[in-house]
């Protein structure tokens, strides 16, 4: 299987010149896409990437391109960088976004094979699957002009079929991008919600029980999870995990890592809630499928 996580040995630095930052609580400056961060060394490696969350930089210790820089580093333009071959930098750069967002559907896609309950869409997922691993390999000219939201469309349907099947022993709320910023949620079941695109920044999950529920794209930035349980959690990925502040006994699928940033002992569990003390939860949008 490709590899679909970063492996920044292999990249010209690519997340650290693409992307733009804003001066926030993720960026300690101001930095236009397509300029090298002051940070990015000749080697192309970060020079501070062992103090970035004491420097300000939180949010690059989060971000997870999916394997896409390694493999336009590599792949797409045959090994060359954008500091020997200045020639490359614009159409590298305008492809690297679009790899990414092929990985990421690539990994969405690929998990979703491994649910035994998505058995019945195995042979759509495996089309699927190859399908944007082919379109991976097309020219940097030609990875520019992909529709992108196009595929998102075509393969969100097959995505939220593998959710449901799976979800069906459990059934849970419909919190498809629900506002929960800062809800108070400790200890609440969760067991097979959907959180599609949820915004869940700061909110207080200790103890929660997240088995089952459907993560993508849900928004865990500086959530508390400790002590959470989002063992069988489908769509979550290391970058959401790395996101949130958890603990030593907070429960992930095996096939995500407690970040280094992570409390290392458990933490004590919250009591239980007082009456009327949960969040209202909003009526979610309809564009998170």
């Amino acid at each position: 299987m490709r590899r679909l996580s970063a492996d920044c040995e292999q990249c010209f630095g690519l997340c650290c010149v693409v992307p733009a930052f804003s001066a926030s609580a993720d960026f300690a400056i101001d930095k236009p896409a397509g300029r090298p961060c002051p940070n990015l060394r000749p080697d192309f490696r970060c020079g501070i990437h062992d103090r970035l969350r004491e420097s300000g930089f939180p949010g690059c210790t989060v971000y997870d391109c999916f394997g896409a820089g390694q493999r336009i580093a590599q792949e797409t333009v045959g090994g060359r960088d954008w500091r020997t071959a200045p020639d490359l930098a614009r159409p590298m750069h305008a492809a690297f976004q679009v790899m990414r967002d092929l990985h990421e559907l690539l990994y969405y896609v690929t998990e979703a094979e491994r649910l035994p309950q998505a058995r019945p869409l195995y042979a759509d997922l495996r089309s699927a699957a190859v399908r944007l691993d082919d379109l991976g390999g097309l020219d940097a000219d030609g990875l520019a002009k992909l529709d992108v939201n196009g595929l998102r469309s075509e393969i969100n349907p097959m995505l939220l079929a593998a959710s449901t099947l799976v979800r069906a022993a459990h059934p849970g709320r419909d919190l498809r991008g629900a506002d929960l910023v800062g809800a108070r949620l400790a200890k609440a079941d969760l067991r097979g919600a959907s959180l599609r695109g949820a915004y869940l920044v700061g909110a207080d999950l200790r103890g929660a029980d997240l088995r089952t529920a459907d993560l993508i794209g849900a928004d865990l930035r500086g959530a508390d999870v400790c002590g959470a349980d989002f063992t069988g959690a489908i769509f979550l990925t290391q970058a959401q995990v790395d996101a949130a502040r958890g603990s030593a006994d907070t429960r992930l699928p095996p096939h995500l890592r407690h970040p280094a940033h992570w409390d290392a002992s458990p933490t004590a569990a919250p009591g239980p809630a007082s009456p009327g003390s949960g969040p209202t939860v909003p009526r979610s949008r309809s564009d998170q499928g």
